[in-house]
């Protein structure tokens, strides 16, 4: 972006917060404390990440107003030539990105990305296999209380739970090939929200084609890495491939589909529309565009590099000080936190409340057969894609693990918590947003 574009950037942001304060001062003050509260935290949800000004520029445009319900060219509105153009940008460079041939970038999330390749694969009470909730998968992954669960037929493969195995508490790919033999599934599903390790998509492929089954990966924890070459691609051993446009992808929040499969892309597309949307969210679609432009630079393949390296940073220096990470580590952006390692009574619920407090935002979660309900947990998720969008390296990771040891062994003390807030604080001076 050259010095004129940001100047006008500016200005037309300038202009827009002058009016929203004007028109709305309650929801004004509302928006301004959010961006308050992320520029002086630090932001360790795994599935959370920092866009940039031009993404968010993007999503804040006239495309907003815009109905066009339908595909490119095919469209149920009149005046559509132009988004036409900003979905097919979308497309286009999706499709470069991830090297498949037929992308939907329609879906208005992740979870909806999922329900549509339900819906156009599956009949209602259908089985596939996937990986349980509390072992790391996600709710749209057959949970009882979720679509996925209540239409069709979940059946689930295991981690692997033998405490002397090499691959302990990874997923146990004869486990995989077992479950599937016996049930049959019509498709098969791996890709997980709570997964620390590489996902061999060859082996799952094999498994699929030998149970005649259809195989389904969600990336959508994992797509920037993808694209930045730092894990695997799904293609080309995935039938189809659903992901999110956040997280590492550093996009808008939003979801997409992809396949190289064109009788089963016309299925999907049939899906998104009329099967389970409307109208597509143009404005957001703009912005996704604009995320797949800034991962086809050179920079994004350092940038999700650098994602790995402090995920790893973080893991080792957190076990130096005495925590157990499930499976023993991390290959990608995020590790799950045994917190019973250092403190048997600790709770990932208080975990969460006293790194707050700190100006460390994390989440609780459950680690593999996790003995504590969902709402207090034995773990914490952490991940790197937004303190590395910010900057941060290796020895910010080690700095920030020892911030996270002191609130946690001194139980939410005011003297600790204070006094790291302060710390953090200042190192996010030092490494700004995105702007």
């Amino acid at each position: 972006m050259g010095v004129s574009e940001i100047q006008q950037s500016t200005i037309a942001e300038s202009e827009a917060a002058n009016t929203l304060a004007a028109t709305d001062p309650d929801l004004w003050r509302l928006i301004q404390s959010e961006q308050h509260r992320q520029a002086t935290t630090l932001e360790l949800i795994a599935s959370e990440n920092h866009t940039s000004p031009a993404v968010m520029a993007a999503v804040g445009t006239c495309l907003t107003n815009k109905y066009a319900e339908g595909y490119p060219g095919a469209r149920y509105y009149g005046g559509c030539q132009y988004v036409d153009g900003v979905e097919n940008l979308a497309r286009n460079r999706a499709k470069e990105l991830f090297n498949c041939q037929h992308v939907n970038v329609q879906p208005h999330s992740g979870a909806q990305a999922n329900a549509a390749v339900f819906f156009a694969l599956l009949d209602q009470g259908d089985t596939y296999a996937s990986l349980v909730l509390a072992d790391g998968g996600h709710l749209s992954h057959g949970m009882k209380i979720n679509i996925s669960g209540k239409y069709y037929w979940p059946v689930h493969y295991p981690l692997n739970y033998d405490p002397q195995a090499k691959d302990f508490e990874q997923i146990d790919y004869d486990a995989v090939r077992k479950v599937c033999l016996e049930h049959k599934p019509k498709m098969v599903l791996c890709g997980y929200s709570a997964y620390p390790r590489v996902i061999d998509f060859r082996r799952f492929r094999e498994i699929a084609d030998e149970c005649g089954a259809l195989l389904m990966a969600d990336v959508a924890h994992i797509a920037g890495l993808i694209a930045g070459g730092v894990h695997p691609s799904p293609f080309p051993h995935c039938h189809v491939v659903t992901t999110t446009t956040h997280k590492t992808l550093r996009g808008p929040r939003g979801g997409m589909i992809m396949t190289n499969d064109e009788a089963l892309a016309k299925k999907i597309d049939k899906a998104v529309f009329p099967g389970i949307q409307g109208g597509p969210l143009i404005h957001v679609i703009a912005g996704k565009a604009v995320c797949f432009g800034e991962a086809l630079k050179p920079s994004f393949k350092q940038y999700a590099k650098q994602v790995v390296k402090n995920a790893q940073a973080l893991a080792g220096a957190l076990m130096d000080k005495g925590y157990r990470l499930a499976s023993g580590g991390t290959d990608n952006h995020l590790m799950l936190v045994d917190l019973r390692s250092r403190d048997e009574n600790l709770t990932g619920a208080e975990a969460e409340k006293w790194l707050e407090a700190a100006g460390i935002i994390v989440n609780k979660n459950g680690i593999p057969q996790d003995p504590r309900p969902p709402r207090v947990t034995s773990g914490l998720r952490l991940g790197t894609p937004a303190t590395t969008t910010r900057g941060l390296e290796q020895e910010q990771m080690v700095q920030l693990a020892d911030w996270i040891d002191q609130v946690l062994t001194g139980k939410g003390s005011q003297s600790v918590t204070v006094d790291v807030r302060r710390q953090v604080e200042a190192l996010c001076e030092r490494y700004p947003l995105p702007h």
